[in-house]
């Protein structure tokens, strides 16, 4: 009799990774996880539950694919800011070398008041469920985004609005408010002192703004968005039209169907998105003029190439008033802007 071959377990990336940790020591296995975050750990722990019964054969090949990829890797990964920093400072002097370093250094995703990390968004939610708005606001703003809307969701609807609001008009945290959050969620949690969790900042911590709001609103619930927007335009209409052109850029109107772009273009002048136009890259620009006859697009082509360059603000003026028409039309029920509610009953 001829035996049936078994085809070899398939392991996915973090399989993998659980299955090498299951075969180092529990003081390097610690050391590892304590490299990791907590979204990371979660997962290489689910992971390494998954794997228990893992052959010696696979463990072979585990080991064999590991080495083979750790050959192959030449590059040394280092951190830039110091090198990029020296030699700025050197080029332009102090004064020009932060000013340019503040527009081009990547942004961190930094928690101050780590021990969020570890909870899940309906765990904070009953945290914050009594406590001030101001206090909700700097909570939800030391979140990723798509956490903090579903925090947001969790919260009572009449406090909703002025969260964002607050959010948006967030700025400087003093060393001393983190360090008294920090302590508030080791006590709701029951993890004793905070202390050791960011080690205290010596300089305030910058939170909020009118884009972190509305990256917070945008993974949302369409209704939610619906229901807030309103209020927060009769709390305060400037904060609520920052936050509305945050949340919707031109690049978006590229989500919308033939049908819903044809019918936007239709409703704008030539010389208006021939401006627009200017902005984008050939790729979004093909991809509108597509919605047109052929002839018209020629004549945008003709007209653009006829401009020559244009200031910047001249084509973000001409895109921030499409926006506005494409908004208008939403309103009216005449296109459909986004991916479309969420919501089902």
């Amino acid at each position: 009799m001829s035996e049936v071959a078994t085809a070899p377990r398939t392991f996915t990336g973090v399989e993998r990774a659980a299955v090498l940790m299951m075969l180092v020591g529990e003081e390097e296995a610690a050391a590892i996880l304590q490299k990791l975050d907590p979204e990371e750990v979660r997962k290489l722990g689910t992971a390494m539950f998954a794997v228990a019964d893992v052959s010696e054969d696979e463990v072979e090949l585990v080991l064999d694919d590991f080495v083979g990829k750790a050959r192959e890797r030449t590059g040394i990964t280092f951190n830039p800011g110091p090198k990029v920093e020296a030699v700025m400072t050197r080029a332009l002097g102090r004064d020009k070398a932060e000013s340019v370093l503040a527009q081009i250094t990547p942004a961190e995703a930094v928690c101050e008041i780590d021990l969020l990390d570890w909870l899940d968004a309906k765990e904070i939610a009953a945290m914050l469920d009594k406590e001030h708005p101001q206090i909700c606001a700097v909570m939800i703003a030391n979140l990723d985004p798509a956490i903090g809307s579903q925090v947001l969701e969790l919260l009572p609807e009449l406090t909703q609005p002025d969260i964002l609001h607050r959010i948006a008009r967030l700025g400087p945290i003093t060393p001393d408010a983190v360090d008294a959050l920090r302590t508030l969620i080791a006590s709701r949690t029951g993890g004793g002192s905070a202390s050791g969790g960011g080690g205290g900042s010596s300089t305030a911590l910058q939170l909020g703004g009118a884009r972190e709001a509305a990256k917070i609103l945008q993974g949302a619930r369409k209704s939610t968005e619906q229901r807030v927007m309103p209020k927060l335009l009769k709390m305060d209409r400037d904060i609520a039209r920052q936050i509305e052109e945050a949340m919707f850029v031109f690049d978006n109107l590229l989500e919308l169907d033939d049908k819903g772009l044809g019918t936007l273009i239709r409703n704008v002048d030539g010389d208006t998105l021939g401006r627009a136009l200017k902005g984008v890259d050939e790729a979004a620009r093909n991809r509108i003029l597509g919605c047109m006859s052929a002839r018209a697009a020629s004549g945008i082509r003709d007209d653009m190439e006829a401009r020559g360059p244009m200031k910047l603000s001249e084509v973000l003026e001409a895109q921030k008033a499409i926006i506005q028409i494409a908004r208008n039309l939403a309103k009216d029920g005449t296109i459909n802007l986004g991916a479309g509610d969420d919501d089902y009953v």
